[in-house]
């Protein structure tokens, strides 16, 4: 678990309840339900995000609510967890909770929370809870992971993987794909030419490649086999596995599905969407490299 904002998400909250209260594990002792940097949004009538559930989260909850009512300063609460919660989990957990009305600015943030030490003239830099400073990342920690294609599967994928945090996703398509699926749960980035946008990708950037047409998918591979890559897995069968190795070769790639992964997912699981939504998410999660898309 890493202390990072998602800036996205905050945007988005905003837009939808105006001010909302955001509550961060800041630390924890003993067993806790999740670790520190985990955070959840809270509005009057809804939240989002998960700080471990059950009773620390309706607690929490219910307080910045109240927090965000009164339009209160930041405030950190030790919470034990066994003797103060009737949760089996034997330690304690830590919780900043603030109210923010906008989407926090530059790449780093530092909170001061209380005032019963001197400020210092510089906050910590590293990320963390110290000295009644909360610093974080604004903006994904996790490596960025795009996904080029909005129908079923890709939107599928983004959904499973979103409120794991484990990436910085990015869904791909072309305008009228996009407009035509509606909200996504991450950044949506509309795009004319996918293989052009393609060619000037973050090196250091994962793809997943499940467009609605097998001549995107094929430009997209030769593109990203050209500009390099973390990793990259290929929605598809054996068949066009076999066919899209062909025609990669006839483009000048040596062994193309080396580097490529397909088909991605686990093929045991089935078909639908989700299932190849859910194997995708648990490669990825067992395994974070070039193997965690291969089948």
């Amino acid at each position: 678990m890493s202390f990072a904002l998602d800036p996205g998400a905050l945007r988005g909250a905003l837009e939808r309840h105006g001010r909302v209260a955001r509550v961060v594990v800041a630390a924890v002792r003993g067993s806790a339900p999740r670790g520190p940097g985990a955070s959840m949004l809270v509005w009057p009538g809804g939240q989002s995000g998960t700080i471990g559930g059950g009773a620390l989260e309706w607690t929490a909850a219910s307080d910045a609510r109240a927090l965000l009512a009164a339009n209160g300063a930041p405030e950190a609460r030790r919470r034990p967890l066994g003797p103060g919660l009737g949760q089996c989990c034997g330690g304690s957990v830590t919780l900043v909770t603030e109210v923010l009305d906008a989407v926090p600015t530059g790449p780093v943030r530092a909170l001061r929370v209380g005032a019963a030490r001197a400020v210092p003239d510089v906050a910590p830099e590293a990320p963390g809870w110290r000295d009644g400073w909360l610093v974080e990342r604004v903006g994904p920690a996790a490596p960025p992971l795009w996904i080029w294609g909005t129908g079923h599967v890709g939107r599928a994928i983004a959904g499973v993987l979103a409120p794991l945090g484990t990436h910085a996703l990015t869904a791909i398509d072309l305008p009228e794909k996009l407009a035509a699926g509606g909200a996504l749960p991450c950044a949506a980035l509309p795009c004319a030419d996918l293989p052009a946008l393609a060619a000037r990708a973050p090196l250091e950037a994962a793809h997943l490649i499940l467009t609605h047409d097998h001549g995107i998918d094929l430009a997209l591979c030769d593109a990203l086999l050209r500009r390099g890559f973390a990793s990259c897995g290929l929605i598809g069968s054996a068949t066009k596995r076999a066919r899209f190795d062909a025609r990669l070769r006839a483009m000048g790639h040596a062994a193309p599905f080396a580097r490529i992964d397909c088909p991605i997912g686990d093929p045991g699981l089935g078909k639908h969407p989700q299932a190849i939504a859910v194997g995708v998410a648990a490669a990825l999660l067992a395994a974070p490299s070039r193997a965690a898309m291969r089948a």
